[in-house]
């Protein structure tokens, strides 16, 4: 199955759900209509359907179709689940975002480095330290090391604009997978530094661990948000057990 032709179909469906075309509580087209429409076949459909449900968009009712059940909300609504760049995010919470890049050098991964982020003691790494602007306020300060032989190239053009889009648009990397983990913690001098607190004193922190379709880390990051501006997200489905 053409993944380009599902992709492509899955974001043009999600699109049109997050800009309310097809509103909440609503049925989608057909399997047949949509086949139609994109010039595919029904699996292709099946297949953009299936990702829309495993996101939370959508969810496929035996036998009555496609139902939405994507809400926007006012605050920006962060998932977990998926493996979304900061950029998307902003797309898709109708935002108007800004990144100013902070730091940008290379370094080597010393062991209490390596201990910290899961690279190996030697590795050579690219630090990004960026500040992320949403509607010109100062909301988030995002950690990032790069694997610097699988991120190559990457300078703060780059950092400013998207790194995912050009690690998967010029470098051809396959992203798959990341482990995250998510803490309260206390704010910084640094946290004081760059973002507009309002008088908290802890932040939502995120933490995670991104893989290439190798099984190889490539990615260290830590987002640092403050905690009453941002909701995260997931979706759960249930499995009975013994079902």
């Amino acid at each position: 199955m053409p993944k380009a032709k599902y992709d492509d179909i899955y974001r043009d469906l999600k699109e049109r759900i997050e800009q309310e075309e097809y509103v909440y509580q609503s049925l989608l087209p057909s399997e047949n209509e949509l086949a139609a429409r994109y010039d595919c076949s029904r699996n292709t459909v099946r297949r953009a359907i299936a990702q829309l449900a495993s996101d939370g968009y959508v969810q496929s009712m035996h036998g009555r179709g496609v139902r939405t059940i994507y809400q926007p909300v006012e605050q920006a609504a962060f998932t977990v689940g998926g493996i979304e760049s900061f950029k998307e995010s902003v797309a898709r919470n109708h935002r108007v975002a800004s990144t100013e890049v902070l730091e940008f050098r290379h370094v080597i991964a010393d062991a209490k480095l390596a201990a910290r982020t899961g690279f190996e003691e030697g590795a050579a790494l690219t630090y990004i330290l960026r500040l992320r602007l949403l509607d010109g306020e100062p909301l988030i300060l995002d950690h990032n090391y790069f694997r610097s032989d699988i991120a190559k190239g990457l300078t703060e053009d780059i950092a400013r604009a998207s790194v995912y889009d050009y690690l998967e648009g010029e470098l051809g990397i396959v992203i798959t997978t990341s482990k995250r983990t998510m803490t309260v913690e206390k704010v910084t001098a640094q946290d004081r530094r760059y973002l507009d607190l309002k008088g908290y004193n802890c932040l939502a922190v995120i933490t995670g661990q991104t893989y290439d379709d190798h099984g190889v880390q490539f990615e260290w990051t830590q987002s640092r948000h403050r905690p009453d501006y941002f909701r995260f997200q997931d979706v759960a489905t249930r499995t009975r057990p013994g079902v």
